[in-house]
């Protein structure tokens, strides 16, 4: 019974990334101005204010929507993104190095989910800080998280236990 409780759980959301929250709303405020500007308030103006009312709405809905939850339980590192059907299982017994690092020099990174490219594999929601997972045949995995310690400590004891 013990096992089956997990040492790591975090869910990785998709609208909380700062940098993209930032844009939307950079984007809502130029709409609510031009409908400000506009001098006659005729029907296409009232596009802007409509416009920048969905901005605002969807970004709170995306604030609150799961992108993948990650769970580290039985050796074994769990990525789970709603989005697809895909599970991610990564097992501990292959991993030879495990390290904390940033995830991108980028200052905005897009959410990603299983996203392979040039030998990495790349999972990302928001923040800066990631878990770098590399496995015996050099794959390496790029965990994006907002508690890169605790996510290391985790994976560490799975792996010892």
């Amino acid at each position: 019974m013990e096992e089956d409780k997990p040492l790591f759980v975090e869910n990785q959301y998709l609208g909380r990334d700062r940098g993209w929250v930032s844009v939307r709303l950079v984007m809502a405020l130029f709409c609510f101005a031009a409908y400000y500007v506009s001098t006659e308030r005729e029907r296409s103006e009232q596009l802007f204010l409509l416009v920048g009312c969905i901005i605002l709405i969807v970004s709170i809905i995306m604030m609150y929507m799961l992108h993948y939850r990650i769970t580290v339980k039985n050796k074994s590192v769990i990525l789970q993104g709603l989005w697809t059907a895909r599970l991610v299982k990564i097992d501990l017994n292959s991993i030879v190095k495990v390290e904390n690092g940033l995830y991108s020099s980028y200052l905005i990174n897009s959410p990603v989910y299983n996203l392979h490219q040039k030998g990495k594999i790349r999972f990302y929601a928001g923040g800066k800080a990631a878990v770098w997972l590399t496995d015996r045949d050099g794959l390496v995995y790029v965990v994006g998280t907002q508690h890169p310690n605790d996510l290391t400590r985790a994976i560490l004891k799975a792996k010892e236990s």
